[in-house]
Parts: C-alpha cells; structure tokens; sequence
C-alpha cells in the first residue's frame, strides 16, 4: 500500500531522520523529532479538553512553529484541523465556527459557547511525549471558501490523512527546501508546506509575505520550490531591478502560479527573468474536482492560459442553460474528476453547483482552446453587466496592474439607472498617478466600453495576506454611500 498515515510518516521520520530540520519558521527551526514529541504531548492535552475521533478543532493560529504541532497533534487523534485566520472580522468567525461545529479551538484565549486553549498554551508534565495509537483522520482537514464572493462555506475534503509516497504531487521533491510565502490557512499555503514535510524535504515558512525577504530566503535556504499567488509574483517584480537582481536565486527549479489567474504581461516577465524552463501556472479550485497544469514553454504557445486538464478529469464549458458553448467562447467551467474517483469534498454553509449528470462548478467562468487548453475569465459572481454586455473585472484589473503606478486594483460594477452598472476602479496606488493617465493607459490595451467609468484612488491593501480580495464587501460600501449621498440630497 502506496498511502500511510500523516502521523505514521511523523513518526517515521523522528525514528529514521530525528535531527533532521523539517520546518524553518524565521529563526526556529523544528527537528523531526521536535515535531513528533511536542504534537504527542499537545495531542493528549486536546484529548483531555474532550477532542474525539472525527471531530473538527479549529486552528487560529499564525504562521509559526505552533501551527505545525497543533495540526499533527489533532491528526493524532483522529480529528480534523480547520485553519482559520488570526484576522478575521468576529461575524465571520463566529460563521464559521457556526458551520465547523469545533470541539476546541487553538490560538483564542476565550469565547463564549466554545472550549478553546491560547495560542502561547504549554501541556502540564503530567502531558507525555510517548506515542499515541494510531489513528487516521477521515478528512485531513476542513478549509474555508467563499469569503471573498460572499457567506464562507466550509470544504472538507473526502480524502483521509494519507500520503501518496508513489504519487507525491509535482511540486515536493524529498530532502529540499520549499518556500511557503503565504498563509497556512490558505489552501495553498497549507498544501505547500505539508508537501514539504511529508515528502522528506524542509518547509522555510514566512510568517508574512515581504517581497525582499522572500528573495533572501529563497537565497540563503537554497530554495528550489515555490509556490505564489499573482499577487506575489507582481510585488516582487515591482521592486527596484536593482534589488530583485541583487539576490541569488539560481537554485529555483519551480516557481508556480496559482490562487487567482497571473496577468500575461505578469507571468511573461517572470519568464523572460528565469527562462520558460522554471514557470509553471495551474488552476484547480479547493474542492478538487480537478485541475489543470501548464509549463511555461507550453505557455508562451498559449499565452493567457492555465493548462490542460490533469489526472484523468474533464473540462466543459457552458452557457446559463447548461447547454456546451463553441471553443473559444466564455461560459461556466464545470470539471468531472477521472472516472471511479470518489466524491472530492462536502460542502457545509453552501449547496454543490452540479449538473444532472455529475459535473460540478465553483462558479469560474473561462473557455477552451481548439487544442483543450482552458483560460480562466472571472467568477461568475463577480461579472459586470454594463449595457447588455458580460464584462470580466480580472480582465480590466491586468491591464490597470501593467501600470508603474498601481501597485493593485479592484474593479467592481456600481449600480447605474442607465447602463445596469457601470464600471468602478478601486486602485492602490504605489506613486501619483492620475485618472486621465490611467485612461490613457487603458485605451492601449482595452476596448472603449472596458474603460471604467470612475476611479477611486486609496492607500489600504486591497488584499489579504493569501492575496484574496473581498470584493462582496468593497462593492456594498460603495453601493452604502451612494445610497446615503442620493438620500442627504433629496
């Protein structure tokens, strides 16, 4: 058998490779050994606030050394880890928790309703370090979705907390080092460092993304691995040449997109900076229920594109009817995972998008090429319809982007009497810049009617640490305080 247990391979590795540094988190360093020990230790203490097999326990905690003992010590005990970011809004939390029914939570001193240990908790003596009978969890974790578009869900993956030793994802390669820029309660983040743990190699952790820093880890750690977000990849391009150059960063052998779709001109320079060889891009939404993968040599034949369908899943594109739509023209991506695959995930807060026949969607909108190659548009939910025409913000948003000035954008559709909605630019501006010199700009690269309508110019991230954006909630306060202006002057 190909799968064994997380916490059998923890401890495998304790046994086999005890000194070995499996987890870099800024200046600490946790040891195999480190990270068996303390997890048995933790596990029994959770066991002792009443934590059962099966059960959900909620981790909100940062990226550091604790989030790797708390996830191992609840997998000890057959339970299932659901991280959550240390900054949520309360009404989210308490959504969540709503939804994740936790028997503990990790990481809050107290709440009301729920047992919980603070994020500084240190296990009695009383609390041993030995081994605990094994047990495997019967999903390896619980991640939350949908904050972005609208009320989070919950998505549980069916897979239990088992490795696939002869089919390790593409990304982890046993005894290197592989960056983790972004947050663990990320999807992304999550599987990027647990990739690097299980499959033998050293996880280097930030605990929040600094572009330069990133470089200088990937430098002295000799990373070879790396996964970003679009977001990461623009703020580290956008440092000075000088800088980003000033870095050795020839040990990186994989630097992936994913997360959000990279603009081109984004993924194109990192190209032309590393070479072909070295980038990767692929699209595949946390419920599993497939994804796609792409080189950067196959890119550069299909520029703009995430890939080709990977291990057996198909692709479909259709229209608001359900019905296929021609190659080339933008629908709904539903996706069918290989044939035999189980059931991907459970959905708690939301209701699964599926066809009659068993294809699913997360809600993306893109299209296939002649040759099956699927380019990404936008969130159904997130797209204008401004005079009878479909617009897509991420379009819109790559092109605002391109500009030296604007170190982010958001592009949301605005109410409007007229036209249904207009187009409304929120831009993060990193220098001055003007609203006639961003027209200008985007005269070059869009058609007259992609053009928006208005610019709002601010100094606050537009988005979080896992380079997520809330545009639910940027496009109701602009709705709120046009509302309010309409209703001071009438």
């Amino acid at each position: 058998m190909s799968k064994i247990p997380y916490v059998r391979l923890i401890r495998k590795f304790a046994e086999e490779t005890p000194q070995r540094t499996a987890i870099v988190c800024d200046d600490e360093s946790i040891t195999c050994e480190a990270l068996e020990k303390r997890s048995n230790r933790l596990a029994r203490a959770y066991a002792a606030q009443g934590v059962a097999e099966g059960d959900v326990v909620t981790v909100c905690l940062p990226n550091d050394a604790e989030y790797f003992y708390a996830c191992v010590a609840i997998w000890k005990l057959g339970a299932i880890p659901n991280p959550l970011s240390t900054e949520l809004p309360t009404t989210e939390f308490v959504a969540i928790l709503a939804e994740a029914k936790p028997s503990l939570i990790v990481g809050v001193p107290t709440l009301p309703g729920y047992k919980t240990l603070p994020a500084d908790y240190e296990p009695d003596e009383s609390c041993s370090d030995d081994p605990l009978p094994e047990k495997i969890s019967p999903h390896e974790r619980a991640m939350t979705s949908g904050g972005s578009t609208g009320r989070p869900k919950l998505i549980i993956p069916a897979n239990p907390a088992l490795y696939d030793q002869q089919n390790p994802p593409q990304l982890f390669t046993p005894e290197r080092a592989i960056l983790v820029p972004g947050p663990l309660y990320h999807a992304g983040g999550y599987s990027t460092a647990w990739g690097g743990v299980f499959s033998g190699g050293c996880a280097v952790v930030m605990r929040r993304f600094d572009p330069e820093q990133c470089l200088h880890l990937i430098e002295k750690h000799r990373i070879d691995r790396v996964f970003f977000v679009p977001t990461m990849l623009n703020r580290i391009w956008r440092l000075p040449e000088k800088v980003r150059l000033g870095y050795d960063v020839s040990s990186l052998k994989f630097v992936a997109s994913g997360g959000a779709p990279c603009p081109q001109w984004l993924f194109r320079a990192w190209i032309e900076w590393l070479g072909p060889e070295r980038m990767f891009e692929g699209y595949g939404p946390s419920e599993r229920i497939g994804r796609t993968f792409i080189t950067g040599t196959e890119w550069l034949q299909h520029p703009g594109s995430v890939g080709k369908a990977m291990d057996g899943c198909k692709i479909r594109i259709l229209d608001e009817h359900r019905k296929d739509v021609p190659v080339g023209t933008i629908g709904e991506i539903y996706m069918m995972p290989a044939a035999g695959t189980a059931s991907t995930f459970i959905y708690r807060g939301a209701e699964r998008r599926m066809t009659e026949d068993g294809w699913e969607s997360v809600g993306d909108m893109g299209h296939l090429d002649s040759e099956g190659y699927l380019y990404i548009a936008d969130r159904r939910t997130d797209m204008i319809l401004c005079g009878g025409r479909n617009i897509f913000p991420a379009e819109i948003e790559a092109a605002l982007n391109s500009h030296p000035a604007v170190k982010a954008s958001v592009v949301v559709g605005l109410p409007d009497d007229d036209m249904g909605q207009k187009i409304h630019a929120i831009v993060e501006n990193s220098k001055p810049v003007t609203e006639e010199a961003l027209r200008q700009h985007l005269e070059h690269l869009l058609i007259r009617y992609k053009v928006p309508h208005s610019f709002e110019f601010v100094q606050i991230p537009l988005f979080n640490e896992a380079g997520k954006v809330c545009r639910s909630e940027l496009r109701a306060e602009r709705v709120s305080k046009r509302l309010l202006a309409i209703n001071r002057m009438s």
